[in-house]
């Protein structure tokens, strides 16, 4: 599994795997417990280690990757308002859809597709309960 990967990074919930495409970062990857690391192949995936790790000591770190999510419009527009949602708090299915003008399940499903877990951190949104 891990030569899928252009590095693989030990976390606390398994591991982290980095796909990239020449100048970006194109998925992260959540990965079982026990996965090995990988050393990165490349700079940009060393980049992406050293940041990820940096995150996973203090979450206060900012990411500064060059990203090319594949997706489409809406699921793009997810994934910016998911963005900017701070550390430290949360925001609603229903908020983030009032905003883009869409339904708290169009969101959901755009969140459960993003590619960037961690960066874009979609483990700050959460349903109405």
């Amino acid at each position: 599994m891990p030569a899928d990967f252009d590095a693989v990074i030990t976390a606390p919930f398994g591991a982290l795997g980095v796909h990239t495409e020449g100048d970006a970062i194109t998925g992260i990857s959540f990965l079982p417990p026990g996965t090995k690391p990988l050393a990165p192949t490349n700079a940009l995936a060393a980049r992406a280690r050293d940041q990820l790790s940096a995150y996973l000591s203090n979450p206060k770190t900012r990411f500064d990757l060059p990203l090319r999510p594949a997706g489409t419009a809406f699921q793009q527009e997810v994934w910016q308002a998911i963005a900017a949602v701070s550390l430290g708090r949360t925001q609603r299915y229903g908020e983030i859809a009032k905003k883009l003008k869409s339904a708290p399940r169009a969101v959901g499903q755009a969140c459960g597709r993003n590619p960037y877990p961690v960066i874009v951190p979609c483990h700050r949104v959460v349903g109405a309960g």
